[in-house]
């Protein structure tokens, strides 16, 4: 089979060479590009004659898929599936895979990282002390004993519960279905309205869906405490962005940590929660770590050798 991974995944140029040479013991043509090409017309370039994809957060359009008749499979180096389009692939028969599991660890790290750079005023007083600055009026706040609302308790969320349960957190949690695990660990699960109403903190770890969208948009926002924050590092459309600035502006919520957008960064300059206040900002890297991205090159590579050997 040809098999084609248009983009490098984290995977070095030597690795790459020992995988063509372990494909090519088996039969198969596999051929790799080192360089992250977003353009459709490079995407149908170096897909359009490929049996076997591997692609990770690229956005995958009927344009391009309609453009590779061959495509039978589609290995994903990503959790979520939205940025491919996953009605075309089911009517034409495009098996789909996506890499769940792999940034467990770094997402949950991350999202924790920013309720902690919220609270403390991290990236504020870094470009303070860069200026000659001092503390000043500055004050953080701890974690310890505060109630966090999780949003979502498939494994990402049960992860950031758990580091969540270990700085003495509070936590309750907000889920389509309860999870015996969860429950375990002590936590209440509770209606969504009631979730935003008590949390100190509100962390979303749900997929995006029809169901999802806009799940937090300015109905939820205004039912939070005024100290509260919120911190999403799932997908940018689950929130309502605008109005999210617009309470941050009002002062009517206290923060926020976001690493998701509506779109894939760069962000516009006058993008609106780059301008709100005690909004810390970061261009889309929860799942992107070094020990990350080496669980995906073997998560991703296996299911392509499972497809293959099925085939």
């Amino acid at each position: 089979m040809n098999i084609v991974c248009v983009e490098p995944l984290g995977i070095s140029q030597e690795h790459f060479e020992t995988l063509k040479k372990d494909f090519s013991s088996k039969g198969h043509h596999f051929s790799y590009y080192m360089d992250r090409k977003e353009d459709e017309a490079t995407l149908i370039e170096r897909m359009h004659d490929s049996e076997v994809a591997i692609i990770s957060n690229i956005k995958l359009s009927s344009n391009v898929l309609s453009k590779c008749p061959k495509l039978q499979y589609l290995s994903v180096g990503f959790t979520g599936l939205d940025h491919i389009d996953l009605a075309y692939c089911r009517e034409h028969g495009i098996t789909v895979q996506n890499a769940a599991g792999y940034s467990t660890t770094a997402v949950s790290e991350l999202a924790i990282g920013l309720m902690l750079d919220v609270y403390r005023h991290i990236t504020a007083l870094d470009g303070t002390i860069r200026n000659g600055g001092s503390r000043g009026a500055f004050l953080g706040r701890e974690l310890k004993g505060k109630t966090v609302g999780v949003v979502g308790t498939g494994a990402i969320g049960t992860a950031t519960i758990k580091l969540l349960l270990a700085f003495g957190c509070k936590v309750i949690a907000y889920n389509r279905s309860e999870h015996e695990e969860v429950k375990q660990l002590g936590v209440n699960y509770t209606d969504l309205n009631s979730l935003m109403q008590q949390s100190d903190i509100v962390t979303l770890h749900v997929p995006l869906n029809a169901e999802t969208h806009h799940l937090i948009g300015k109905e939820q926002l205004s039912l939070m405490k005024s100290t509260a924050i919120l911190v999403n590092t799932a997908r940018g459309n689950v929130v309502d962005i605008d109005a999210l600035a617009e309470m941050l502006q009002q002062g009517k919520i206290a923060g926020a940590g976001i690493d998701v957008y509506e779109t894939e960064p760069p962000l516009a300059t006058d993008h609106p929660l780059l301008h709100a206040p005690n909004c810390v900002c970061v261009p889309h890297v929860g799942y992107a770590s070094r020990e990350a991205f080496d669980i995906r090159a073997d998560i991703v590579m296996d299911h392509v050798n499972d497809f293959l050997n099925s085939k």
